[in-house]
Order: structure tokens, then C-alpha cells, then sequence
């Protein structure tokens, strides 16, 4: 087996157990150990300052703590030596053996390396987009489609459950001024004040009344009620068509409207009041969700009897708990920031830790660019650039790719000229292309008869192999950080210095042997390595819903 970071931790962590065994060190030992790569090659194939954090625990120096670590991690199988540097860093080196073994973990772990348990035994309901049924997607609700689907690619990939869940607001006033907006379209009225512009509503009222041709004889009472409900399920189907297309599904897809018909917000008043936490005031029924942090309560019940959003999402949250959840993790736009508190509150309110069983991401906006200057608006929808706009421009692994490749707390300049280019400027290209050359080189290596055989992991010890060995054993750690800071660019930003370091190690290391050369148990060695570099890239993509192409 190639020694990998985890097992190089583990090792570090035994390192320090076994010097507290032999009295080397008082302290109470780690669990786990930070390594790190270090960016100087000279300082060692990777590094760790774990004696500095022991140090005041120990009551020693870093240094006297560091060399008691470093006795009985030098008897490390695979570790070729370990230097103490500095203030008392540990500067580990391993033999050519080990690191190149890594090759072999890799190819037969194939689409599973990677994969960790970290988070193994959770439960999370991933709510994203979740866009109303009153218009088509826009790239806000985009750029949640395609880091939430990511997200929840890589809490899968380090052991959780997840459920991908889509909530659709099919209860409230929008609804009603969708319809009316319909109705109006369908008159060849104006767009009523509050209503819905854009080309959209037109073709949808057309659709109606191609399927109820007499729908307009009737009152404007029972014709809005046929726009209402079949303007809603021709918008529904829309927008699962365009996540489908943008390689997004959700496993549920929940309509508020369930919630009232089951009586699930009378259920969750009468849970709270049960705790104490409902009273009455002006009328109205009230949450004080106040003892819990938020700046203000909030109300669950109006004066006139109906039932507030707030209601129907202290239902909801309730009705994901009950189904076995114990991680409800929510995506919203920066424009919803002010939810955390009332959010956060409600859960407290239900006897939740807010800090364990809910978790709220904010996301930031999306400025599209197009030959220099900004593209704001959609002639069909009225609004913001729509799902199908951007995959029209760029494709949908472009689009992908280039909403998840940014921290959500971001905003992000998107230059469409540059996501179309198929040069190495653009991100997905520079990756894709290294999977597609790797390709390429192991057609043409079949095509001479050379095959990996026997791998003599020893004779992969050029400094650019060792570059390559080095990053490629990063990744099992960075989709496990990737899950555990819901932080799914991280993948992305790997792949892209995953593809740069490949690149550097084809141009200097000839892979396949020239004209008459016979093959060698160097260009053996080097074809594991180059199908290892394969897998990873191929694994990195699939967490970000982004094809691996065989060619370019």
C-alpha cells in the first residue's frame, strides 16, 4: 500500500503515543495529526507541526518535543527520514517505494478512491433551489442547483445519507398573481400590478388555453382557478426539465400546500405552545422566538386566522426532523440572509441544538458578462438570465463547473466568452483536457502493446512524479474537508492544480518509449501513475456533476 496523508497522520499520532508510552512525553496524545505538503521540496514530502501544539501541554520546547516524535517515526515503514526544522517542525521524506505505491491504491480503488466515512451514521436533508412555480429558473436559483448537487455529491462520497429535496411554495400570494397574471396574458390584458412579466407568461396562458379552450367563459373566479393549477404544473414540469438538463434531480419534491392539507402547521403550533414557547398578543398568535436569539419574535397566526410563511416553516422544519433527519441543511440567496435568526430560533424552540440539526448557506449573487459588458436581463423571463440561457452559452458542464468552483460567500464574475473558449484559460477545459490526454496516451500505449504489468513502484522517483504522487494523495482529504465545510469549490480548485501538476510531469517524463525503444518497467511505472492521475480527475469531476470526455 502507497502511504497515504491519513496514514502518515495515523503514524504521526502513534509517533507521539509511543513517545508518551516510553516517558518521552507528558501529554495526552491526538487523536488525529495535521499533515500538510510543504510548497519548498527541499523541506521534505510533507510536514507537520504538531510538536509546536504540544509543546505547552508537554512544558517542553518544540523542538525537545519534536525530536521525541521523530525517534519512533523513523522506524516508520516507507518513511525515508524525518528532519526537525525550524522552531520545531517535522520535515518528513518518503522512500521512493512508498510514495509510488500510491499509484497501485489508487487504480484499484478506481471510482471509489477517494471516498471516505468520515461522516458516516448522519442523515441530511439538502434543501436547494427551491424556486416557485411562477417563472423559470434564474441564476441565483442556478448557482444553488449546481454547488448544492455538488454538496451533496461529496457528503455522499464520505459516508452520509442525503436526500436532495426541492421545496416548492405552491400556497402563497405569488401564486395568486401568477395566475392573475395568467388570466390577464390570456385576455390580452396588461400585466396586473405585483404580476408576472416576461415572455414566459404568455406562452404558458397560451398552453392553457390550448388544453381548456372554453376556459374563458366562465367567471375570472373559476378561470383563475384553471390557470392557477394548470400554470403551476406547466411551470413545474419547466423547471424539472431544465434541472434535468443542467444533470440536477431531487429525490423529493415537497409541496407547501401538503403541509396545510395534513394539518402539519397545527401540529407544529401545538408543539410549541406544548413547550411554552407560543402566546397571544394583538390578536395574533406569536413564537417568541426571542429567548432563543432572534431580534424579534415572530408570528405564527394573524389576527384574521391566517397562517404566516413563518408557520408553515416552523412546519416544515418539524416535518423534516420527523422523518429521521438529524442534519436539515437549507441553501438560500444573499437575499434571505435575515431567515438565520428566526431560523436558527425556531430550532432552539423545538429543543434542537441550532449548532448540530440546522444548518443555513447563504450564497452570494451572479453577475453574467458577455464581450465585456454585463447581461442582465432575459427577454423571456423578465428578470435575470435563465437556467437554459446559461447552458445555451457555455453547456452545462461549463455551467456547472463554473458555479461550483467559488466559495458560496462570494459573488461571482462570470465572463461567458471565457467559459465558452476551449482554451487552458478556462477552468473546466484545462481539467477536462488533462483527463482527454490521459486518455489519448492510453489508446496509443494499447495501440503498442505496452501494459502496466508488474508495478516497480521504486523507479518513480523523479521530482515530477513525486509532485504528482503528492498531490493525488491529497484527495481523499480534500473531498473530506470539501463535506465537512460544505465547501464543494475545493474539489474544483484541486482538480485545476491536479491537471496543472500532470501537465508539468508529461512535459519532463516521457510516458511511452520513441521509435524503436523497447518498453521498459519505467514506462510500466509511469502508465500506473498516468491511469491513477486518470481515475482522480474522472473521481473529482463526478463529485461536481461534470463529464470526464475521453477526447477533446
Amino acid at each position: 500500500m502507497g502511504v497515504t496523508p491519513a496514514e502518515l497522520s495515523e503514524a504521526v499520532a502513534a509517533a507521539v503515543r509511543t513517545a508518551v508510552a516510553d516517558g518521552q512525553l507528558s501529554v495526552e496524545a491526538p487523536d488525529t495529526v495535521r499533515i500538510e505538503r510543504p510548497k519548498v521540496k527541499e523541506h521534505g514530502d510533507y510536514a507537520t507541526s504538531v510538536a509546536l501544539q504540544l509543546s505547552k501541554p508537554a512544558g517542553r520546547p518544540p523542538r525537545e518535543v519534536a525530536e521525541a516524535i521523530a525517534g519512533p517515526l523513523r522506524g516508520t515503514p516507507g518513511v525515508a527520514s524525518v528532519e526537525v526544522a525550524g522552531p520545531g517542525f517535522l520535515n518528513i521524506t518518503l522512500d521512493s517505494a512508498a510514495q509510488g505505491e500510491l499509484a497501485r491504491t489508487i487504480v484499484e480503488a478506481g471510482s471509489d478512491y477517494g471516498r471516505t466515512t468520515t461522516l458516516a451514521g448522519h442523515r441530511f436533508n439538502l434543501e436547494f433551489v427551491s424556486a416557485n412555480p411562477t417563472g423559470p429558473l434564474h441564476l441565483g436559483h442556478v448557482r444553488w442547483a449546481a454547488v448544492g448537487d455538488a454538496l451533496a455529491r461529496v457528503l455522499q462520497a464520505t459516508g452520509a445519507e442525503v436526500v436532495r429535496e426541492y421545496y416548492f411554495n405552491d400556497a402563497g400570494v405569488q401564486i395568486d398573481r401568477f395566475a392573475a397574471s395568467l388570466l390577464a396574458a390570456a385576455k390580452g390584458l396588461p400585466t396586473p400590478e405585483d404580476g408576472y412579466g416576461g415572455e414566459y407568461i404568455g406562452e404558458i396562458a397560451k398552453a392553457v388555453l390550448d388544453g381548456h379552450p372554453a376556459v374563458l367563459q366562465g367567471t375570472d373566479a373559476e378561470a383563475t382557478a384553471v390557470f392557477r393549477r394548470e400554470g403551476m404544473a406547466l411551470m413545474f414540469a419547466e423547471i424539472r426539465t431544465s434541472l434535468a438538463d443542467f444533470g440536477v434531480a431531487f429525490d423529493v419534491y415537497f409541496n407547501e400546500k401538503d403541509l396545510h392539507d395534513k394539518g402539519e402547521l397545527t401540529a407544529a403550533l401545538d408543539r410549541l405552545t406544548a413547550a411554552g414557547h407560543v402566546y397571544p398578543k394583538d390578536g395574533a398568535t406569536w413564537l417568541r422566538t426571542t429567548t432563543f436569539g432572534d431580534d424579534k419574535d415572530r408570528v405564527l397566526v394573524k389576527a384574521d386566522g391566517e397562517w404566516t410563511y413563518f408557520a408553515a416553516d416552523a412546519a416544515y422544519y418539524l416535518d423534516k426532523r420527523e422523518r429521521g433527519f438529524d442534519r436539515v441543511v437549507i441553501m438560500l440567496g444573499a437575499d434571505h440572509h435575515g431567515y438565520v435568526g428566526r431560523y436558527r430560533a425556531l430550532a432552539a424552540a423545538y429543543g434542537d441544538d441550532p449548532d448540530v440539526n440546522l444548518e443555513i448557506l447563504i450564497g452570494q449573487f451572479v453577475n453574467l458578462f458577455k464581450d465585456g459588458k454585463p447581461l442582465r436581463m432575459s427577454k423571456r423571463a423578465g428578470t435575470t438570465v435563465t437556467l437554459e440561457e446559461l447552458v445555451d452559452a457555455i453547456g452545462a458542464d461549463a455551467g456547472r463547473y463554473a458555479l461550483a468552483r467559488y466559495s458560496t460567500d462570494s459573488t461571482i464574475d462570470l465572463d461567458l466568452d471565457l467559459w465558452a473558449r476551449r482554451t487552458s484559460d478556462n477552468p473546466v477545459f484545462y481539467v477536462q483536457y488533462a483527463h482527454a490526454r490521459i486518455a489519448s496516451l492510453l489508446r496509443n500505449a494499447a495501440d503498442l502493446g505496452l501494459q502496466r504489468a508488474e508495478l516497480h513502484p521504486e523507479l518513480l522517483d523523479d521530482p515530477r512524479e513525486g509532485s504528482l504522487l503528492g498531490v493525488l494523495g491529497e484527495f481523499p482529504r480534500v473531498v473530506a474537508s470539501a463535506a465537512e465545510l460544505r465547501e464543494p469549490h475545493r474539489v474544483a480548485r484541486y482538480l485545476e492544480e491536479l491537471a496543472g501538476t500532470y501537465h508539468r510531469f508529461y512535459d519532463a517524463c516521457r510516458v511511452l518509449p520513441h521509435g524503436d525503444e523497447d518498453p521498459s518497467d519505467l514506462h510500466r511505472a509511469r502508465l500506473w501513475l498516468v491511469e491513477a492521475t486518470r481515475i482522480v480527475l474522472a473521481n473529482g469531476l463526478a463529485l461536481l456533476g461534470v463529464s470526464a470526455p475521453e477526447r477533446m
